[in-house]
């Protein structure tokens, strides 16, 4: 006998406005499904896929039987696109598992059409059992790209199978030995495209709670970007018959609980499902893949991967010294630039009359970015004091380095408007043939003057 625990949790996400995502969790059927064709087309597809699935598993609870679920989830899904013009190329993934006996002994079936995935995390190991119908995936297979290329392509996300889009759809299909202690995940790629393989087995390995676990996963890939809604299913087996499955000689030989692994189609048959063996025909595409069981990991991948983990567990990332050295020069970039401003403001000074009297201001004419212009002389020289035609510049205001510079541009302004009434007016008072002239208030220039 087989006991089963699971847990489920699901997401908007941080970018998306809907979740077209959708979990089922019952004591023996598990799946996820992740719609596809605009808002109301990916949420009525996934609806409609998970509730015929069901439905149909519930008539006949069998590995075949869940291959069938799948195929009339893809016929309610496509007619109903079919009769609302609104829903055209609606569509879905879906991957599902389910504890079912055959023969006698219970097995876990598994299915998938689309890029949702399915992983086994055995003895501390994670592997996907799913294969990706994908374009990228596909470019995998034929040798053009690498798994690593795949995982960044451009490509990665356009379909090659989802339920609803055609009439008819391929169902792949695996048999998998529960074993106690193993955990299924199921998940939407919202969860797969934020979180690398070692960041989500650190999780299964160290949460045994399956709802803990789940919600902790879907709360890390929002936190690492949330970039499309994000479903997950956790199936723990906390209680299994492997003794009676497993005979003698398959457990001399190191024979793996994933005896047996099989990629069909949606027809195929084998002998849990008749008693009498039932070759294929011919022309029935049946591929059967060998998965290795992987290699465990060092001691110190284990350990690297442990301390990663809890920083995704926590939800943030530890400041690093890149962090601080990045905030160190902004700030240094900043502090610099506020300071240059700065200076440029106050490095100046300018002569400008008000109320006809000539004032000299710290500052920029008009005003600078951080440093209103400050009065810091009155001159006591007015605009009578100075040749006319200076007036109106005067009055706009002109610009000088420094003090001492705006101090001698307005006591030359006085000397010039003396001589020229000295020149005009030899007996004008001040003027005199030894010529000695003081300008008033600044005493900044020493000017002499003779009379002709």
């Amino acid at each position: 006998m087989t006991l089963l625990r699971s847990g489920s949790a699901t997401d908007t996400g941080l970018v998306r406005s809907v979740n077209q995502d959708l979990a089922v969790e019952t004591g023996t059927l598990f799946a996820v499904a992740d719609g596809m064709g605009g808002h109301a087309g990916g949420e009525v597809a996934a609806r409609l896929a998970v509730d015929t699935l069901t439905i149909a598993f519930g008539a006949r609870p069998t590995g075949a039987g869940l291959s069938e679920a799948i195929t009339e989830a893809n016929q309610v899904v496509f007619e109903h696109s079919l009769d609302n013009p609104d829903l055209r190329g609606m569509g879905t993934t879906m991957t599902a598992a389910a504890l079912v006996n055959e023969d006698g002994r219970d097995v876990i079936a598994l299915v998938n059409v689309g890029d949702s995935r399915s992983y086994r995390f055995h003895e501390g190991v994670l592997t996907q059992i799913t294969v990706d119908h994908s374009l990228a995936e596909e470019m995998v297979r034929t040798g053009e790209i690498s798994q690593t290329e795949a995982a960044v392509h451009p490509h990665r996300h356009i379909l090659t199978r989802a339920l609803g889009v055609a009439d008819d759809v391929v169902v792949d299909l695996w048999r998998i030995q529960p074993t106690r202690g193993d955990r299924l995940l199921l998940c939407s790629d919202g969860l797969t495209n934020e979180l690398d393989d070692m960041q989500i087995a650190e999780v299964l390995r160290t949460v045994p709670d399956p709802q803990v676990a789940a919600d902790l996963l879907v709360r890390a890939a929002r936190t690492h970007g949330g970039s499309d809604n994000i479903t997950v299913v956790v199936v723990d087996v906390i209680l299994d018959d492997a003794d009676d499955a497993v005979d003698e000689e398959d457990e001399v030989a190191g024979a793996p609980a994933m005896a047996a692994v099989a990629a069909v189609a949606p027809d195929f048959r084998t002998s849990a499902d008749d008693p009498a063996d039932v070759a294929p025909e011919e022309d029935e595409a049946v591929e059967v893949l060998e998965r290795p069981e992987p290699l465990r990991p060092s001691w110190r991948d284990r350990w690297r991967a442990r301390r990663k983990a809890k920083r995704v567990a926590r939800g943030r990332r530890l400041i690093t010294v890149r962090t601080v050295l990045f905030v160190v020069i902004l700030a240094a970039i900043a502090y610099g630039a506020f300071y240059a401003v700065r200076w440029y403001d106050t490095n100046a000074y300018y002569v400008q009359a008000n109320n006809n009297e000539l004032m000299i201001y710290h500052g920029r004419i008009g005003g600078g970015v951080l440093y209103k212009p400050v009065e810091v002389e009155r001159t006591g020289v007015t605009t009578a004091d100075v040749p006319p035609y200076t007036v109106a510049q005067l009055i706009t205001g002109v610009q000088e380095d420094s003090l001492k510079a705006a101090q001698s541009y307005v006591a030359g302004l006085v000397a010039t408007q003396h001589l020229s009434v000295c020149t005009q007016t030899p007996t004008a008072p001040g003027c005199s043939t030894t010529g000695l002239f003081v300008p008033p208030a600044t005493g900044a220039v020493t000017t002499t003057t003779k009379a002709p």
